[in-house]
């Protein structure tokens, strides 16, 4: 398995639906796991063991309000940890980005922005992170950023036709 996905409950597991598609597209193996670093810190523990065991070589961890999953998990492993700050509460997700960013020396986390955006950002990071090794990777995610480019000039030639 190429990445974990963990969420730090249910309702987090629709701000990751994209990223899921983004694994499927891009034919990369991963689980979708729900712990919590407060709610089932040995759990959270036992998984990254877990799959790291088993050879997983990213972590992904989508949570929200004081969103310590990414850093509980960064602290079991040396594999790369990428945090999802998920927008809830009363501060829109500020609470969760700050929670997510303000990693101690030493346990780093690489943070993506809020939400569904953030999740699909981290999805491609990890992607590009396993083609550092896989050239069949490399070459999908150039095209990847081809069509990304051409939509915004037919976007572009769009809006001037119809100024």
């Amino acid at each position: 398995m190429d990445v974990v996905l963990f969420v730090g409950s249910a309702s987090d597991l629709e701000v990751v639906k994209e990223a899921r598609e983004i694994f499927r597209a891009f034919e990369i193996s991963f689980v979708v796991e729900v712990t919590s670093a407060h709610r089932s810190p040995e759990r959270t523990t036992a998984l990254v063991r877990k799959y790291e065991a088993e050879g997983a070589a990213v972590f992904i961890a989508a949570a929200g309000k004081a969103a310590h999953l990414a850093g509980a998990v960064a602290a079991q492993t040396i594999r790369p940890v990428i945090g999802v700050p998920v927008e809830s509460g009363g501060l829109g997700g500020l609470d969760a980005l700050l929670s997510t960013v303000q990693m101690p020396k030493g346990v780093p986390v690489a943070t993506m922005g809020t939400g569904k955006a953030g999740a699909a950002n981290a999805a491609l990071l990890a992607v590009q992170i396993l083609s550092l090794g896989r050239p069949d990777l490399r070459e999908r995610l150039l095209e990847s950023k081809r069509k990304m480019a051409a939509q915004v000039g037919a976007d572009a030639e769009k809006a001037r036709s119809t100024a």
